[in-house]
């Protein structure tokens, strides 16, 4: 288990971060045969972006819904997260491809993704009572005094 953290921290993180927000949606939960192929897609891919810390992954958590599974990340730059999304051999694309001529669109399950290109100085965070989350792993960890006190201080003293 991840240490817990009890003093208020913040997180700072020196450049540009992308956050990636990626997942699917159960449509036709009865039809498990369509949508478990698809969930099981994920692991593969976290397994190889973890191997690599080339790769530019910074932090990696689930997300789960009632219908939705997902999971947010945070990368180094939108070029890390465009080379690994198009690596020839990789298991993205072959997750892609195989989605496609599984799925289609069947409406049976759904995919998405979002991505957020946030610059140098355009981010923020506080902790308490929390392991490293978040840009809390991206970044680095901080007690929140003097300019870094609040999130509108955090902001306005990265920002150039």
């Amino acid at each position: 288990m991840d240490e817990v953290l009890t003093e208020r921290m913040c997180a700072e993180v020196p450049g540009e971060i992308v956050v990636f927000a990626i997942g699917m949606r159960i449509n036709r939960w009865w039809k498990v045969w369509r949508w478990l192929p698809v969930l099981a897609e994920m692991p593969p891919m976290l397994r190889e972006q973890a191997a690599d810390p080339a790769i530019g992954l910074l932090s990696v958590r689930p997300v789960f819904g009632f219908r939705n599974i997902g999971v947010l990340q945070h990368w180094q730059t939108a070029e890390h997260l465009h080379i690994y999304a198009h690596q020839a051999g990789g298991t993205h694309l072959g997750a892609w491809r195989r989605f496609n001529e599984r799925i289609g669109t069947s409406g049976d399950v759904g995919i998405w993704h979002e991505t957020y290109v946030v610059p140098a100085g355009h981010s923020e965070s506080v902790f308490v009572n929390m392991p490293r989350y978040g840009l809390g792993v991206a970044g680095t960890l901080h007690p929140p005094k003097g300019a870094r006190a609040s999130a509108r201080k955090r902001l306005a003293g990265t920002r150039s």
